[in-house]
């Protein structure tokens, strides 16, 4: 195997890395009952609501 010729400094070596650890944005879909954006299969966190029926209790909105 071929040795590198020259010390390759620690800016460009992390920068070959860096989109290893790149975050991507989840994909989002909107509540059936109340709109807000959710993840897919899991119950909405602001009416709990999943599949047709709350699935999580939520606390009322006055407390």
């Amino acid at each position: 195997m071929p040795t590198p010729k020259k010390k390759m400094s620690r800016s460009k070596r992390d920068s070959r890395r860096a989109h290893h650890d790149k975050v991507e944005l989840k994909s989002l879909v909107s509540c059936s009952r109340c709109g807000e954006p959710r993840l897919p299969h899991r119950a909405c966190p602001k009416c709990g609501f999943y599949r047709d029926r709350i699935a999580v209790a939520t606390e009322p909105a006055g407390t």
